[in-house]
């Protein structure tokens, strides 16, 4: 098992590497959004301190969503998808080597490069700390949520723009705990409460999020 999880994991980044320009599309996004803002708003450090963490972790959501109606599409089209559902093993382990290979190509750089663009909002060491590690924790998160969308818009037209009806309400409660956790470091009540929010919505999607896409793998795929 651990070896066909290696195996899709690795078939998956070395693609990856022969489309640099999917994964540089969204890490310039994620990074433009976040260095706009402190260019509009002024160099006004309270304000930028106090909106650092809503634009940050929007910027990381709609970086995450540009990427998703790819997660399985190329294996749709060429019949790869077919083959990994007639597979003996479960499902479910195939669509988690997907899911974490899709956040090692998406997610990590994003949370890699949020330490450096938070000295452009005067961010404390202490807070790019708690942001490195919400972002560590709520980016597998919208890759698990947007996996179950992204297998029920398999082959449908226009499914970028259905699969971001179905997934942005799941992702709001990501979105509140994540800037949350910044924003109470900031303001110095203490960030404990919304990371631990964060690692329980982990770990509830890591359980159910890939039973249910290899459901909607297996109703797209007929």
């Amino acid at each position: 098992m651990f070896e066909i999880i290696r195996t899709i994991v690795m078939r998956d980044l070395t693609l990856a590497m022969r489309r640099r320009s999917d994964v540089m599309t969204t890490l310039f996004f994620f990074v433009i959004v976040v260095s706009l803002f402190p260019l509009g708003i002024g160099p006004e450090l309270d304000t930028l301190r106090m909106i650092a963490p809503g634009v940050f972790w929007v910027a990381a959501l709609l970086a995450s969503m540009l990427a998703l109606e790819k997660l399985f599409a190329a294996d749709f089209e060429d019949g790869t998808l077919e083959q990994m559902l007639l597979t003996p093993q479960p499902v479910f382990v195939l669509v988690m080597a997907k899911v974490f290979a899709h956040w090692l190509i998406t997610g990590v750089p994003l949370v890699l490069l949020s330490p450096l663009l938070g000295l452009q909002y005067d961010l404390a060491a202490e807070t790019l700390g708690v942001l490195l590690l919400s972002l560590l924790l709520g980016t597998p998160t919208l890759s698990l949520i947007g996996a179950i969308g992204a297998a029920l818009t398999l082959g449908l037209r226009g499914g970028g723009v259905l699969v971001s009806l179905l997934v942005l309400p799941l992702y709001i409660p990501v979105l509140i705990f994540g800037a949350g956790a910044v924003e109470a470091n900031v303001s110095g009540l203490g960030e404990t409460g919304h990371l631990l929010m964060l690692g329980a919505m982990l770990l509830l999607a890591l359980v159910a999020a890939p039973v249910a896409t290899s459901a909607a793998l297996r109703i797209s795929a007929e």
